[in-house]
């Protein structure tokens, strides 16, 4: 298989790629599988949702830590791609990037546990009704912060591919700017979240989204400029 010194833009299709499905499946499993089961203030409901409905819970969960999977190759392609720029940090990028994908997989522990609690009979004769589907409650409201908290860190890691973008030559300046505006947007939502919970800032997301995207469709589509990559790469 050629270097990515030869065909960097094989590369790049291949990170774009991995990155789409990144966005496609982060916002399935959350906006049309686990959201919808989600009742606001009705533990009840929210526990029966989950129970009904546990072959998508599972397989939303799926897809997330397959989305973690994907953000491997694309941690390691970005870093080749970008090291020339300023090496250390693309190093400092890619390590937020890491501590991010880190604690979300993490996370996913808390969606696993409300179907232990439902099903084992051990927790069903330990608590009552009542008592099971408030802990089911706490633990999904504990994975939204953790998210939260994991974007922190991918916040600090898109304004770093931000910037090495900007200043690299061979990607346009706008995907920096698309960047560095979908880390600022994270860190905002997430410090909200965690300082200010009563502030409804999520929407913000959505520059998130559209840089992410842009970057995505366009490593597919573009990649990078081929003869000012090779004289960055200095061949």
């Amino acid at each position: 298989m050629r270097s990515l010194v030869e065909s960097p833009n094989l590369y790049a299709k291949i990170a774009g790629l991995s990155y789409l499905l990144i966005i496609v499946l982060g916002a399935s499993g959350y906006l049309f599988i686990r959201e919808p089961l989600f009742v606001s203030g009705d533990a009840a409901a929210t526990a029966s949702n989950i129970l009904q409905a546990e072959s998508i819970w599972r397989l939303s969960i799926t897809g997330d830590v397959l989305m973690h999977a994907l953000d491997i190759p694309v941690m390691i392609i970005l870093f080749f791609l970008l090291k020339q720029v300023n090496k250390p940090l693309a190093i400092a990028s890619v390590a937020f990037n890491l501590v991010q994908t880190s604690v979300l997989v993490a996370n996913k522990l808390l969606l696993l546990a409300p179907l232990f609690l439902l099903q084992s009979a051990d927790y069903v004769a330990a608590y009552d009704s009542a008592q099971l589907q408030a802990q089911v409650m706490l633990l999904v409201r504990l994975h939204d912060y953790g998210f939260g908290l994991g974007l922190i860190f991918f916040g600090f890691a898109c304004i770093g591919y931000g910037l090495l973008m900007f200043h690299s030559g061979y990607l346009p300046k706008f995907l920096g700017v698309l960047m560095l505006i979908a880390g600022a947007s994270y860190l905002i939502n997430s410090l909200a979240l965690l300082a200010m919970p009563s502030l409804t800032v999520f929407p913000i997301l959505l520059f998130a989204v559209l840089g992410e995207l842009t970057l995505a469709l366009w490593l597919i589509v573009k990649g990078v400029d081929t003869e000012k990559w090779q004289q960055a790469v200095g061949r």
